[in-house]
Order: C-alpha cells, then sequence, then structure tokens
C-alpha cells in the first residue's frame, strides 16, 4: 500500500451526475489532522447549490423510483465490487482525511461499507408487500413504495461507513438524496462519488459539501425533502427534528450523548476503562489520533 493516497487538488460538488463549483465560487480546504497538511480544497454549497441538487434528486425519482428492484440490487452489488477493488486507496483517503489508523479503515470502514451494499443487494429483493382479508369481506393491501428525494448528513468520525449506512438502503428503496458529509471529513465520500458516478442515473446520488452551518442547514430548511437523516451532536438533531415535524415528514437521528457508563465500587476498574474506550472511542488508537480527535472536538 502506498503511503499517500492520490486525491484531486479541487473537488467541486456532484450534482446531476456532474462535478460543478460552487454557485458562487467560494471553497474551503481540508487538512490532514495527523500533520496539517492541505489535502484539497472542496467547494462550499450555497442555497441555490442545493436547490439545484435537491430538483435534480426529483427529475432523476421519475425513473429511478420504477426501476425493478432486481436492477437495483445488480447495481448496489456493482458498487460493492467498485468498493472492494478500490479498498487500499478509499481507507487511505479515509486515514489521511479523518485521522484514525489505516488498519482500522483497511479492517473496519471500508469492508463493512461494501457489505453494507450487498446486504441491501438482498434485501431489497425480499421486500414484499401484503394482501390480507379482514372480517371476510374487507382486504387490507399493504405497498412499500419509495418516499422520494431524502436528504441525508453524516458527521467526520466514520465518514464513509456512515455514507454506506444511509446511502444503500436509500438506493435500494427506489429513493434519491442529496447527501452532505461533515466538512472536517469530506474526501472519502467524494473520491466515492467520482468512483460510481457512471454506475447510478444522474441525479439519483448528488454531494453537497459545506459547513453545517450553512450547507447543512440549507438542506433542513428546504421544503423539497420528503425525509431528514442525521447523524451528529444532539442539539443539531434537535433542529433536525424540527424541521423534519415542521414539514410532517421522517427523520432517522443518531446523536451524541447515547454512551453513558455506570460504574459499581466493586467493578474492576482497569477491565472498566478497557471497556469504556472500546465501546465508543475505538479510533483513539494512539496519541497522534487520540490529539487529532481533540482538535476535531473543539472546532466542531
Amino acid at each position: 500500500m502506498s503511503k499517500k493516497a492520490e486525491l484531486q487538488k479541487q473537488y467541486g460538488l456532484f450534482i446531476n451526475g456532474e462535478w460543478r463549483p460552487a454557485s458562487d465560487g467560494a471553497t474551503f480546504k481540508t487538512y490532514c489532522p495527523a500533520d496539517g497538511e492541505l489535502l484539497a480544497e472542496c467547494a462550499e454549497a450555497t442555497r441555490e447549490d442545493v436547490d439545484l441538487a435537491v430538483s435534480a434528486a426529483w427529475e432523476a425519482w421519475k425513473s429511478w423510483k420504477n426501476v425493478d428492484p432486481a436492477q437495483r440490487a445488480d447495481i448496489l452489488i456493482k458498487i460493492a465490487d467498485v468498493i472492494d477493488a478500490n479498498k487500499e486507496h478509499l481507507a487511505m483517503v479515509e486515514s489521511m482525511d479523518n485521522g484514525k489508523p489505516i488498519r482500522e479503515t483497511m479492517a473496519i470502514d471500508v469492508p463493512l461499507s461494501s457489505d453494507h451494499f450487498r446486504y441491501f443487494a438482498g434485501a431489497v429483493r425480499t421486500e414484499e408487500g401484503s394482501a390480507t382479508m379482514l372480517d371476510g369481506n374487507t382486504m387490507s393491501l399493504i405497498f412499500r413504495e419509495p418516499i422520494g428525494v431524502v436528504g441525508q448528513i453524516v458527521p467526520w468520525n466514520f465518514p464513509f461507513l456512515m455514507a454506506a449506512w444511509k446511502l444503500a438502503p436509500v438506493l435500494a428503496a427506489g429513493c434519491c438524496t442529496v447527501f452532505k458529509p461533515s466538512s472536517l471529513t469530506p474526501l472519502s465520500v467524494l473520491e466515492f462519488a467520482r468512483l460510481i458516478g457512471d454506475l447510478l442515473p444522474p441525479g439519483v446520488f448528488n454531494v453537497l459539501t459545506g459547513k453545517g452551518s450553512r450547507a447543512g442547514q440549507y438542506i433542513l430548511e428546504h421544503k423539497g425533502f420528503r425525509k431528514l437523516a442525521f447523524t451528529g451532536s444532539t442539539e443539531i438533531g434537535g433542529d433536525v427534528a424540527k424541521a423534519a415535524a415542521e414539514r410532517l415528514i421522517p427523520s432517522t437521528l443518531e446523536l451524541g450523548g447515547k454512551s453513558a457508563n455506570i460504574y459499581f465500587p466493586d467493578c474492576k476498574w482497569d477491565m472498566a476503562m478497557d471497556g469504556l474506550q472500546l465501546g465508543i472511542l475505538s479510533q483513539r488508537a494512539n496519541s497522534r489520533t487520540a490529539a487529532s480527535t481533540r482538535r476535531r472536538s473543539s472546532s466542531t
């Protein structure tokens, strides 16, 4: 494995199957937390860019929702194959941009991502509706249909794996997405879009980059989504839930503060500390990674 992954010097927004700059030309820089090296410049999405991505997603949905589940499953398998074929590259990009050890991205983040696409490739082919007779003269019909365009936001700690967690079921269900990674760690998702861009119809998968206070907020405020999915802080999760509730659309939230620990007087302290670190802080495998994590936490 090479010591450095080959990256683009500049990444645009991935909208409707094309790479384009932000509507106002604004960019931001992303750095390697291990040594402070500049990795790339990325486009800072505007409200107009969100509008464009949502419009492209709805246009794509008109045909994507009608694609046979077996065909969608085949595309998911091809995406998994692309991840496996580029696992070393994607693992190194994730390590450089996120700061976690390469052994973790190679053993966890990347292989579990391809496995997730394979899982939903199988799941979509087993999904069925039902017809049930009630009281002898009434039929209850259940149809499972794609909901439309989904807005999805993921944090910095597992950007690639969380992208797979969110993207695979959306594609399997016949929905389209406008996806925003953290501005601290956008590169693995951008590289992923570059690798799989030709496998999906234009507009099905759109990637917007930028700060949560700008691009993320524009997504929350946009009325064109039929669902919102967010992983991140409890505070922002409340804003996502409120935005969804005001429009009467569903939301899926995975929020911070979920890993409280209770210790009893007779516990074995060393084992308790090992369990704590393994349970939620596993990527802090060395002092450099721990330091980078603290820097990222203090800046968010």
